[in-house]
């Protein structure tokens, strides 16, 4: 082969190499990557769809289970969401025979909803705190246990400490 039949095929495969990149980043590579980002997408919309599916499926079963949880939350009323909350504490440490030695409630307001949160320290034997916890939690009054601190009050641990953290949720009346 002649020396010039060389270069221009050498420049011919070359330029050609060169249009193959190219071609690979500008408009291969991107189309690959738009490619994914679709089936991803439609992926996720797909599991969107079956989970709204299942929502709506459960729709009766949420909504009750809401106005439920809405019906035993406190009281309107400050002063009486506080005494609902004294006397439930009351009524456990009667049911469980433990002594409450004290409670301290506080309040804390957000935009839609205000939560009560209580502080009680109790003591009594282990069988009585097993079973004020239990009724605490299995009261429907919305009151959520944040904190449980247990420690004993003697030597045999026959004594117990209670330390409890509860919040109470009350939902402020919507505007009609």
């Amino acid at each position: 082969m002649k020396i010039k039949n060389r270069q221009q095929i050498l420049g011919l495969a070359a330029g050609l190499a060169l249009a193959l990149l190219l071609g690979d980043r500008l408009v291969l590579s991107p189309m690959i990557k738009s490619w994914k980002d679709r089936s991803a997408r439609l992926a996720q919309l797909k599991k969107d769809i079956s989970q709204g599916s299942v929502l709506l499926e459960r729709q009766e079963t949420i909504r009750s289970r809401w106005d439920a949880m809405r019906k035993h939350t406190l009281p309107d009323n400050i002063s009486a969401a506080e005494n609902e909350v004294l006397q439930a504490f009351e009524h456990w440490s009667q049911v469980s025979q433990i002594s409450i030695a004290s409670m301290k409630p506080q309040w804390k307001r957000a935009e839609d909803y205000t939560t009560m949160e209580c502080r009680a320290d109790t003591f009594g034997s282990i069988d009585s705190i097993v079973r004020f916890l239990y009724n605490v939690e299995r009261d429907p009054l919305a009151l959520r246990v944040e904190a449980v601190e247990i420690a004993s009050r003697d030597n045999d641990g026959r004594q117990l400490s209670l330390g409890l953290q509860v919040s109470g949720l009350l939902l402020n009346p919507q505007e009609q």
